[in-house]
């Protein structure tokens, strides 16, 4: 058969197949072996780790023993126009806002023609790398979250009837007890990290979203302050470890000399109009 009459056969193939095929090869990309071994954190050793996630636990227990109650009884006695921006702004820290766009993309970059030029599938390529990474790192610390906070099963502000941060029902799927950790809060955090890795300057940007998002659960009494932390620190968490996953495989991230994570270069911006150009010609 000839490279011709390849071609012609691979553009007759129909669109779900095609899409089937790439996503199909997407997946081995994720599955291949690392490249490089490293650990997660090169510069900690285990102990440094193991007492890390020491004082993020002790942290949560101190804010909640200190900080929960007294904090949704004052929330609870706020005026209501207080209460009414955040009430307005709560739910831009769904993680669906970022999941279905970030899906959507990469299934349309999935469903690009296989015969188009070496150059444009290579900027297609890089693209689907990012947006593949941006979809991991969002998608499996909120995974992670949905089942942790099921497991735990502790009750939302006022759920009982009075300010208790202590009343737990663990492996209660409900959602009246599923307030830790947040589940926005860790969505927030882990698109802080996400996008913030792949472009930096828009990280002060990403800060003051997370943290109005992160205040406006409590504001409108969908979390205590300790149900943030621990959101916070499982969604940038959760990201940083998908984000190690790419890199070890050098997908969009290469581990560097020191252990460190460097981003790859990506396509300018002049390239990727070029490409659209001629996919819309």
């Amino acid at each position: 058969m000839t490279v011709a009459n390849h071609r012609d056969d691979l553009r007759a193939l129909s669109l779900p197949r095609r899409l089937a095929a790439n996503l199909e090869t997407a997946y081995r990309l994720l599955r291949m072996p690392a490249r490089r071994p490293a650990p997660f954190a090169p510069q900690w050793s285990r102990t440094t780790l193991a007492a890390a996630g020491i004082g993020v636990v002790a942290l949560i227990l101190f804010v909640m023993a200190v900080f929960d109650s007294p904090t949704i009884r004052a929330v609870h006695d706020l005026p209501h126009w207080i209460v009414w921006p955040f009430d307005q702004i709560t739910d831009f820290g769904k993680s669906g806002w970022f999941l279905f766009p970030f899906g959507i993309l990469f299934l349309v970059l999935a469903a690009a023609p296989p015969d188009l030029p070496a150059p444009v599938q290579r900027v297609l390529t890089a693209i689907a790398v990012r947006v593949g990474f941006l979809f991991a790192a969002v998608a499996v610390p909120g995974l992670v979250n949905t089942v942790i906070k099921h497991v735990i099963g502790r009750a939302r502000p006022f759920v009982t009837g009075v300010a208790d941060p202590f009343a737990f029902h663990p492996f209660v799927w409900k959602a009246s007890y599923a307030s830790m950790p947040s589940g926005h809060v860790t969505t927030v955090f882990s698109v802080l990290v996400a996008i913030g890795s792949l472009w930096p300057q828009t990280r002060s940007v990403l800060w003051i979203y997370a943290l109005l998002i992160a205040a406006s659960r409590v504001m409108v009494l969908a979390h205590h302050p300790s149900d943030l932390v621990f959101g916070a620190v499982l969604g940038a968490g959760g990201a940083l470890v998908v984000r190690h996953y790419f890199a070890v495989r050098r997908l969009g991230f290469v581990i560097a000399p020191d252990g460190g994570i460097e981003r790859l270069p990506a396509p300018s911006l002049r390239r990727i109009k070029a490409v659209a150009r001629a996919l819309l010609s």
